[in-house]
């Protein structure tokens, strides 16, 4: 399976002058073992040690210096020293071995040359227990499920990629693309679903496949519980988050519970440490800058739509729509759409971010805003006339911007429109399966004039 998007990210950071040790993190079976196997082609030596085995966290323990632990490392895997500059070394499951993290800085300092990365299926649990992390001396990356252009390269869509790399999309390729997208939906994009779906292109076989992977997860849940009475806390909170997902929640009750607000708040901390869920909390400000208010409550996500959609029961809902707006009052269109958001991006302090209006008679709430060079835009992920955006509309009247984007299942275009207060405003609507690809729209369009008519329509 390939991963392209990460493997540019990955080459970046080697031809980096400034390159640090690399830390990737990600929720467990991601693929972030395969994405640095697939990397690693690029070397004449590849290293992998895997500090769950004794026999690799022992190295870390003899207390060594930063030269004598490398070269301890390069003699037990049979790689000439002399190449060192042309190695990658993988330190996998990092977080068994808290030495090895602290010895990352003793790495950068003394052997700059040599190419490390980490990883780690439950590196952030470790993140708050007093270990001395090398602040200022490594480099993150986040690793997500499959972008949609990545579930296109995997399913073998070339010419379609190829397409959906234009800039602007030719109007011939929307069918095809709105089609496969409400496929990359449907079954997500977690590595081994999609391997499944492209061996056997069978939608039945994937059942066993989720359910391992919930069953991995659910097996986890002591690995980051403070306690034993926490487990069953969490277990419960991985089992609906699922079914939450897409929606504000409160913590007291959560997915029918008994559990007070203080216990589900922890659970559900915890698990989002392991990136399997995110709370994303609103701002109420409109302009920056957009602070998240703890205070209110929070949006989950979960890690992967094809996830949400199959414990939740709605395959069989988006199997054929035509319009994922229709489905789950919208939440699978907007749930997607915010996956394609941190999905097509590598950053880790790349985020989702959501404002809300709350007053006693007039409540508002954007989908999302989307950062671009410095700027807060408003999203929308609707279907149906502009004129049903009024959450869109409060939020324009009340900050500087002029410009909003609106996802839905139709083609290209710009508007020029007003606000009801008549705040004249342009509206650049995009195709769901475009969302990943924002930046490069809000490029082309963001300067660009309207014609006579208010509307910017793809040609034909």
């Amino acid at each position: 399976m390939y991963r392209r998007n990460i493997l540019n990210e990955l080459t970046k950071w080697k031809n980096s002058v400034s390159r640090k040790p690399l830390v990737l993190r990600g929720v467990r079976q991601v693929g972030k073992t395969t994405a640095i196997e697939l990397f690693a082609q690029n070397y004449a030596q590849y290293i992998y040690l895997n500090l769950e085995r004794a026999i690799d966290r022992k190295l870390f323990t003899r207390n060594l210096s930063a030269k004598e632990l490398l070269q301890a490392i390069f003699l037990q895997y049979n790689q000439n020293w002399e190449y060192r500059s042309n190695t990658l070394l993988f330190l996998d499951e990092i977080q068994e071995a808290p030495e090895a993290l602290v010895m990352l800085r003793y790495f950068y300092e003394d052997f700059p040359e040599i190419h490390i990365v980490t990883a780690g299926s439950f590196l952030e649990t470790i993140f708050d227990k007093g270990i001395n992390f090398p602040v200022g001396r490594v480099e993150f990356r986040v690793l997500h499920p499959f972008c949609f252009s990545e579930f296109l390269d995997a399913m073998g869509e070339s010419q379609v990629l190829e397409l959906y790399n234009t800039i602007p999309l030719p109007f011939f390729a929307h069918d095809r693309l709105l089609q496969l997208f409400h496929m990359y939906a449907l079954i997500g994009g977690m590595p081994e679903v999609v391997k499944s779906y492209v061996e056997n292109r069978d939608l039945t076989k994937l059942r066993n496949v989720f359910e391992s992977l919930l069953t991995t997860y659910f097996n986890d849940a002591e690995k980051y519980a403070v306690n034993k009475n926490q487990v069953h806390t969490i277990r419960h909170a991985i089992k609906a988050a699922f079914y939450e997902a897409g929606t504000r929640i409160k913590f007291a009750g959560f997915g029918a519970s008994a559990y007070s607000s203080k216990e589900m708040g922890e659970a559900l901390r915890a698990i989002e440490k392991t990136m399997l869920i995110r709370l994303v909390y609103p701002t109420i400000q409109p302009e920056p800058p957009y602070m998240p208010d703890i205070k209110k409550s929070p949006r989950l996500h979960v890690v992967d739509t094809g996830m949400l959609n199959y414990f939740s029961g709605l395959q069989t809902e988006l199997i054929g729509t035509k319009d994922m707006n229709d489905v789950y009052r919208g939440k699978i269109s907007e749930h997607i759409v915010g996956q394609e958001f941190l999905s097509s991006k590598h950053n880790i302090m790349n985020d989702l971010h959501f404002w809300v209006r709350e007053k006693k008679q007039s409540d508002a709430a954007t989908d999302f805003l989307y950062r671009f060079e410095g700027s807060m835009f408003p999203v929308e992920v609707k279907s149906g006339s502009s004129g049903k955006l009024r959450s869109l509309f409060q939020y324009l009247d009340v900050s500087k911007t002029d410009f909003a984007i609106r996802l839905y299942a139709g083609k290209i275009s710009m508007e020029e429109h007003k606000t009801l207060s008549g705040k004249p405003f342009k509206l650049l609507n995009l195709p769901y399966y475009l969302s990943g690809k924002l930046d490069d729209y809000l490029k082309l369009f963001n300067y660009t004039i309207p014609n006579s008519s208010g509307v910017i329509s793809q040609s034909s």
